[in-house]
């Protein structure tokens, strides 16, 4: 392919490419798409139609929106138009976006409605064209299409083409401006090793304010005519739709992607078994030893796994920062190509290039074609030194930046990179970290952050870890994983354990001496590097406890990117903006786990499905409500649900509840038939056994029995202290009312094993699990009250920690919603003297079970604004049954 000098030619030859796709753009429904043609003709369109509304070559231009067909388009028309473009990070700072505009001089700026807003509340003045508007509106892009008009202007090698700005790892972004020439260089180069093949379809999931997909993934796909595929989000969902319905061949990415993109294929096998676990590392580990050998087994081995994510998917390119060798031989071990390379955004961005076929993992591959390397030497003998970097991709300076200018070159003109590492005898260039981030401390050790957090990150339970110094000791800032959540042993001391066995296979001086555990997110780029800057502070905050004494959400832009390109969703946006009126008074972020730090179980969920179908009109089936931990996994399950057709199935749920055996499978239903007679003789048994112990043990005293209504069904909603509550309920029925009910039970006490499966056979136990969906668990209570059976419900759902009585689950205000039959209160006294939660010695202390008058569940809906029937009728009830406990004690 022939090489070209200004990216005006890039525009021009699109043309040639006629009908062929250029750009697919996946969306909420279906994808938007273009042909080359058509993408080189709009372009010049617009750039004329800039042009005539006042734009001036060499003007500098915003282009401050997400990834879409329409930025492409956008930067192609400034390109023509001969503007030197500013691309912006979306979810960049308040500060660092005043900082950019003040500095870069824009006059226009291309962007999105919900971004313009964004611009303006950072004082900016500048004309604006919308990207997103409807096709009526005056400053939709559609607006400015001209046919005629001014002539394009023709761009020079060395005029600057687009203004970068770094991702601020250490502080405030510089301006980069890079020159037509350093890119077409860099692309001439690129393509040139081969990396693109003409049946490619490349999927780009990056967002292209960086330098490394505005060049390795728009410029150099588009210059050899093939297309590019952009997901409509970063779910994992989305990226799997845009990979298989895309027929995507090459993906260009970073680390954190792949390494995601692996886990979630180990979570598959180990969610099988842990024999289907242990097969699987397995075949990985003669897979890996192969590939040592130079033997490709992997491609055979695992060929159905990578099947399952994409047909075609073969490349992995992989840039942005450095990918870990144990990850790389993982997935080339799977089957993939890994290509990876290094360089900057000074440079526009390649230096080295890892060949396929040629490739050394663990190096940085060799200098692509008119690129020159060396590496400074210091005064001290060592085998590395910063890498110094010259040749035609390398730009010339900062913008407005002269004192830097002056440190970041050498005379002889080479860049000082700021990275260190050295070259083998091969050519190829192994990198050993920033020189800025080198960590020295008072005994002249020099510590590589990275390689330590490396290090660290290997165990299961530790999913980040930020090292840095302080008070002139090695500390760590840690995330933990969130199956360290799940272990029985406290979370301080399972980090602790887990930092020791890591450093192990460190150098003494290598080792942290203190650690910090944190909720949040270590602070990166989006392109996935540490903001080194921003770790001292959080370090402290966390040490000190000060970030768990905010409640609330925590700040959108200290979140990792991905959960940003998250809440982008409107959906997502819409929950996560409603979460902190649901849960006032706790922490929230993306890691939050709803069941363990919000106290979620599964009668929650009845309410929040609805209040979430109401805010985000997104609506969750079981299936969705089982799978989602954390606030992320809702916010992701949110997302879909907004995305996916409407659902054929009523979304009331006492419409579904009208036939409450549909919502339970032929295994659950077993629980509501005839019981066999020796199973009634054994139940009739125990609660014989149970009665004469309550009796003799705690004197068991009886109130209000005789207000039990003569005719059933009706419900008992008793308040719950202690594992002996429902043994006073039972011992305090008659025995004719006895035979007639049945009791609600969670899951991991009443059916954790064949025995106690039985004994909930005999005495009419139906499953209630918190961790599964809501609905079947009311559909079997509602099931046994239609079948005539009076029930035992818990509405507080759990035991209380203190004795006091909680608020009542909307589970029981949906329950006679469906199925309206008295209920009866019911005050138990002395059970949490006796047993309490977290006591294992019993005690013999007096027991009472008082029964209250009955209540008709039209009585419990007072007309109030603003809540949910069934939360209401749960609060009225609670009310009640708090009064019958004032009754008890003045008795």
């Amino acid at each position: 392919m022939a090489s070209f000098s200004t990216l005006q030619e890039i525009v021009v030859s699109l043309a040639e490419r006629g009908g062929n796709t250029a750009l697919i753009g996946f969306q909420k429904e279906g994808a938007q798409k273009y042909s080359f043609a058509e993408l080189g003709d709009l372009a010049q369109r617009l750039a004329r139609g800039v042009i005539n509304a006042g734009l001036a070559p060499g003007a500098k231009v915003l282009l401050f929106a997400p990834n879409c067909v329409e930025w492409i388009l956008a930067c192609l028309a400034m390109i023509s138009a001969g503007a030197v473009l500013v691309p912006v990070d979306t979810q960049i700072g308040h500060e660092e976006l005043q900082h950019i505009l003040g500095e870069c001089g824009a006059q226009w700026a291309l962007t999105t409605v919900t971004l313009a807003r964004r611009l303006e509340e950072a004082g900016s003045r500048l004309n604006h064209i919308l990207l997103d508007a409807e096709t009526g509106e005056r400053l939709n892009w559609r607006k400015y299409l001209a046919d005629s008009g001014s002539a394009l202007s023709s761009a020079a090698p060395d005029d600057h083409a687009i203004l970068f700005y770094t991702s601020g790892t250490t502080g405030r972004p510089k301006g980069v401006p890079l020159t037509h020439k350093n890119l077409t260089s860099n692309v001439n180069a690129l393509l040139g090793l081969g990396l693109i093949q003409p049946d490619d379809r490349l999927l780009l999931p990056l967002p292209l304010h960086h330098v490394y997909p505005f060049t390795i993934g728009m410029l150099a796909p588009l210059r050899a005519g093939v297309p590019i595929i952009l997901p409509s989000a970063l779910t994992g969902k989305e990226f799997l739709r845009a990979l298989q319905e895309g027929d995507v061949t090459a993906v260009i990415g970073v680390p954190r992607l792949y390494s995601s993109l692996y886990e979630a294929i180990e979570s598959s096998f180990r969610q099988r078994g842990r024999s289907v676990s242990a097969l699987f590392h397995g075949m990985l580990a003669l897979s890996i030893g192969l590939r040592k050998l130079g033997l490709r087994g992997g491609d055979y081995l695992f060929a159905p796994v990578r099947r399952r994510i994409a047909l075609r998917l073969h490349v992995l390119a992989s840039g942005g920062s450095a990918m870990e060798p144990a990850l790389a031989w993982k997935l080339e071990s799977l089957g993939w190509r890994i290509v990876s390379g290094y360089g900057l955004t000074e440079t526009s961005p390649l230096l080295t290039f890892n060949t396929p076929g040629k490739e050394k993992i663990g190096s940085a591959g060799r200098t692509v074609p008119g690129v020159e390397l060396r590496i400074s030497q210091p005064e001290e003998r060592r085998e590395f030194g910063e890498v110094l970097a010259r040749g035609p991709s390398v730009f010339s300076g900062y913008w407005r930046m002269p004192e830097k200018n002056a440190e970041a070159f050498t005379a002889d003109g080479y860049f000082r990179t700021g990275d260190l590492g050295y070259i083998d005898g091969e050519g190829y260039l192994h990198l050993m970290g920033r020189a800025s981030s080198m960590i020295v401390l008072s005994g002249g050790e020099n510590i590589q952050p990275e390689n330590v957090e490396a290090a660290l990150e290997q165990s299961p339970y530790i999913r980040e870890a930020g090292v840095l110094a302080r008070k002139d000791r090695l500390v760590a800032l840690v995330v933990p994983d969130p199956e360290a959540q799940r272990q029985s042993e406290p979370i301080e001391d399972l980090i602790r354990t887990e930092l020791q066995r890591q450093s192990g296979n460190l150098p003494s001086h290598h080792r942290v001496t203190d650690y910090a555990i944190t909720d949040e997110p270590l602070p990166r780029t989006r392109i996935g590097k540490i903001r080194r800057h921003m770790l001292a502070e959080r370090f402290e905050h966390a040490k000190t406890g000060k970030e768990k004494q905010a409640a609330g959400p925590v700040p959108i832009e200290q979140m990792s990117f991905e959960d940003q390109e998250l809440l982008e969703n409107p959906a997502a946006k819409a929950i996560w903006s409603w979460l902190p009126d649901h849960f006032p008074d706790a922490r929230l972020a993306p890691e939050t786990n709803l069941q363990l730090e919000l106290g979620v179980d599964s009668l929650d969920w009845l309410n929040l499905t609805l209040e979430i179908r109401a805010v985000a009109k997104a609506e969750f089936d079981e299936a969705a409500v089982g799978r989602i931990e954390t606030v992320r996994d809702l916010l992701r399950e949110a997302a879909a649900a907004g995305q996916a057709a409407p659902s054929e199935t009523p979304g009331d749920p006492l419409e579904q509840l009208k036939q409450p055996k549909e919502l339970l499978n032929e295994q659950q239903r077993h629980w509501l038939e005839p019981r066999p007679i020796f199973t009634r003789i054994f139940g009739s048994c125990l609660f014989a056994v149970n009665r004469a112990l309550m009796r003799s043990l705690f004197r068991l005293r009886v109130r209000g029995q005789h207000l039990l209504p003569r005719r059933g069904p009706f419900i008992l909603t008793p308040n719950h202290v202690s594992y002996l509550d429902p043994l006073a309920v039972g011992a305090a029925l008659p025995q004719h009312e006895l035979n007639r009910t049945y009791w609600g039970g969670w899951t991991a006490i009443m059916f954790a094993n064949p025995l106690m499966r039985f004994v909930s056979r005999a005495v009419r136990v139906i499953p209630i699990d918190p961790k599964g969906g809501p609905l079947s668990s009311v559909a079997f209570a509602v099931a046994a009250v239609k079948q005539r059976y009076n029930l035992i419900w818990f509405p507080e759902g759990g035991r209380s920690p203190d004795g006091k009585l909680k608020r009542f689950r909307p589970g029981i205000g949906l329950l006679v919603g469906a199925e309206p039959v008295p209920l009866v209160p019911v005050w138990i006294d002395g059970t949490y003297e006796a047993l309490p939660l977290g006591k294992r010695i019993l005690r013999l202390h007096r027991i009472t079970v008082t029964f209250g008058e009955p209540i008709d569940p039209k009585d419990l809906q007072p007309a109030r604004r603003g809540e949910v029937s069934y939360q209401v009728i749960a609060d009225a009830l609670r009310e009640r049954v708090a009064k019958l406990s004032d009754g008890c004690k003045e008795n």
